[in-house]
């Protein structure tokens, strides 16, 4: 995708990138760079619109795990699945990669097909007992369920890489972004971005090289 040129240097677009992969907000980061708040937080959000560009589908195959997550939500109601007001959002993890999408619903017959799309037959995803993943009982995907509710916490928990990105999002989310469902889409794939990156040099190098070819 292309992206509209700016008017900040780009000695301050390096330092606003490095900022950016750091995790920092647009107010930190303007303030670290002696700029106003705006051009910073434009800054952060064209990147994300980037990085949302480049994300790679990945398909899940032999043990993976896949389950479903609300964000946000300020108007008043049940906690949980059907809260009011929030985004539901899919997620899918095999070897420490995941993949994400928002979705209507978490009914069957939304996820249902995003699983045949994107789980290889013969694969074992570990779902949470929740009705809708009944429905991989007359798919090709064998599976095993795990009730959130009782299961521990430990290296043998299969879920752990799943519940990991669920909670680094919403940690990160809320920082950066506020769970501002505006540009939400964006945020979430930013958080993809970083869980598979692992670490800062990883994200940063294919970030500048993307930015760079943005622009010709």
């Amino acid at each position: 995708m292309s992206i509209r040129r700016t008017r900040l240097s780009p000695h301050k677009q390096g330092a606003l990138r490095k900022r950016f992969v750091a995790e920092a907000t647009a107010r930190a980061a303007a303030e670290s760079t002696r700029g106003p708040r705006n051009p910073a937080a434009g800054f952060s959000l064209r990147r994300r619109r980037l990085i949302a560009g480049k994300l790679p589908s990945y398909r899940l195959a032999g043990v993976g795990e896949a389950d479903e997550r609300y964000f946000g939500g300020t108007r008043k109601g049940r906690r949980g699945r059907g809260a009011a007001g929030k985004v539901v959002v899919f997620g899918l993890v095999k070897a420490g990669k995941v993949s994400t999408a928002i979705v209507p619903t978490a009914h069957t017959d939304t996820l249902l097909p995003i699983l045949r799309q994107h789980v290889q037959p013969d694969s074992i995803v570990y779902p949470d007992a929740f009705r809708a993943y009944k429905a991989l009982d007359v798919s090709a995907c064998h599976h095993l369920r795990i009730n959130q509710s009782s299961r521990f916490a430990g290296h043998d928990n299969p879920s752990n890489g799943i519940e990991n990105f669920w909670h680094q999002a919403k940690r990160h989310l809320r920082k950066v972004t506020g769970l501002n469902l505006k540009h939400f889409y964006w945020g979430l794939k930013e958080c993809a971005w970083r869980f598979n990156g692992a670490h800062h040099q990883a994200l940063l190098t294919p970030l500048r090289i993307w930015y760079k070819h943005a622009h010709h």
